[in-house]
């Protein structure tokens, strides 16, 4: 399956988020996307062997960031220098992934790192819906990036 292209409407979301700085426009790369798609499915695979928590939160949540990564790759981007990618790139997955399969879960990135700061950053913890939460929409952006192409 070839990679789907970006609509109009998408690329034009996205070429507006590499105008304000947020993004990097570099050569696509399906190897890097890949790479990063199966690191991806290799933290998904551990999740059901987890027992913490936390843990499995964190590990739910760097799978939908390499999930991520793996579609700025298939697409010619990555996040700019400094403070802000993991935020980038929420704006990204809503751009791009506009539509079922991922729409939601591309909505639902912005809470997951939201939370993950706080747990990272003030101590907050983490419960075992966040962790559901986090597995599912995890589990939605890789889904939605072999739907849209990436290869596995």
């Amino acid at each position: 399956m070839a990679l789907i292209a970006l609509s109009r409407v998408q690329l034009a979301t996205v070429v507006t988020l590499t105008q304000a700085g947020r993004l990097d426009l570099v050569p696509a790369d399906l190897g890097r996307a890949t790479d990063f798609l199966k690191r991806a499915e290799e933290r998904l695979g551990q999740l059901e062997l987890l027992t913490s928590t936390a843990v499995k939160y964190g590990v739910a949540y760097d799978a939908a960031h390499d999930t991520g990564e793996a579609l700025l790759a298939a697409y010619g981007f990555r996040t700019a220098s400094g403070s802000g990618q993991h935020e980038a790139l929420g704006r990204f997955l809503r751009a791009v992934l506009d539509t079922p399969p991922g729409d939601r879960a591309a909505q639902q990135f912005d809470r997951l790192r939201r939370a993950r700061n706080q747990s990272h950053y003030e101590a907050r913890p983490v419960g075992a819906a966040d962790a559901t939460k986090a597995e599912k929409a995890a589990r939605e952006l890789y889904a939605a990036a072999v739907a849209r192409g990436i290869p596995t």
